[in-house]
């Protein structure tokens, strides 16, 4: 089964003391990238969480959200410096009476003063916060590899019925080609009964003619080439490792065999074929860049 390049997958799940939300993003890259973001104090999450997605992601522009958010409202505590408030208090007091001024001390006066307080960042525990985080990260990535292979599907259902499109035109073409072959023998023998007249015509001259043109023209090998890559082409979007890059050298492969088959047809109805085989190549082509 073939997957999309682009997914996308979230998970939120409440704990005791906080909310945990996880989102994963991806869009084409010809390699695999990873970017996330997080909250400041839980950069240690970053190079695990790159580790649990590189062995479900081969290729794509993948970006990671991670949110947490404290459900109590207290993730700090606050120390306050009892003994140097009061000697700022004493301190402040003295210069009061010293200088005549009034006593206009407060708390708000208090706080404002520096060290007297401090924030402190309740400190977790790093492998608990990671299980939960990890935990979470889990079962979004569960849901960005079902979006993956359901878009997947939808591309494999359109370049199936394109590959069977092309596959019924190179049979035509291959019923075509020897009628080109017949057609110019009677435009040579016409040809030349018009310029002899009634003299005998020589026939080996003829076949001779039809031969070289025959050899000019013919498209065999490319036909036989085109069925084999669509065979190779079937059996790769069956499997279950990443083949975005094998197909797309194949749709490479595709669209030389029929820009050759194209450089050489002689037939206004073959033209015709090559045209609409060009633009199904151009459209697998266009589908191919979305696959991992």
């Amino acid at each position: 089964m073939i997957r999309s390049m682009t997914g996308f997958g979230r998970e939120r799940v409440m704990f005791e003391t906080k909310e945990i939300i996880v989102e994963i993003k991806s869009v084409n890259s010809r390699f695999y990238e990873f970017s996330a973001k997080y909250p400041r104090a839980f950069g240690y999450i970053e190079s695990r969480l790159k580790n649990m997605l590189a062995g479900k992601i081969n290729r794509g522009k993948v970006e990671v959200s991670v949110s947490v958010f404290n459900q109590t409202g207290v993730d700090a505590e606050i120390e306050i410096n009892e003994a140097l408030a009061k000697q700022y208090v004493d301190a402040l007091r003295a210069v009061s009476e010293k200088l005549s001024l009034k006593d206009d001390l407060s708390l708000s006066s208090i706080m404002r003063l520096n060290d007297v307080f401090t924030v402190k960042k309740t400190v977790e525990d790093e492998e608990m916060v990671w299980e939960q985080i990890a935990g979470v990260a889990s079962a979004a990535l569960e849901k960005f590899v079902e979006s993956r292979e359901t878009e997947g599907n939808k591309l494999r259902e359109d370049i199936l019925s394109r590959l069977d499109k092309i596959e019924e035109a190179v049979g035509v073409i291959e019923q075509k080609s020897p009628e080109t072959t017949k057609a110019y023998v009677e435009r040579l023998t016409a040809k030349i009964k018009e310029i002899v007249g009634d003299r005998n015509i020589d026939d080996a001259r003829v076949l001779t003619e039809a031969a070289i043109f025959s050899d000019k023209i013919a498209v065999d090998e490319e036909t036989v080439r085109l069925r084999s890559h669509i065979a190779q082409y079937r059996k790769l979007m069956e499997s279950d490792t990443a083949v975005g890059k094998q197909l797309d050298f194949l749709t490479q492969e595709l669209n030389r065999e029929v820009n050759t088959i194209g450089s050489k047809c002689q037939d206004v109805e073959i033209t015709k074929i090559v045209v609409s085989l060009k633009n199904e190549v151009e459209k697998i082509r266009e589908q191919i860049q979305n696959v991992e």
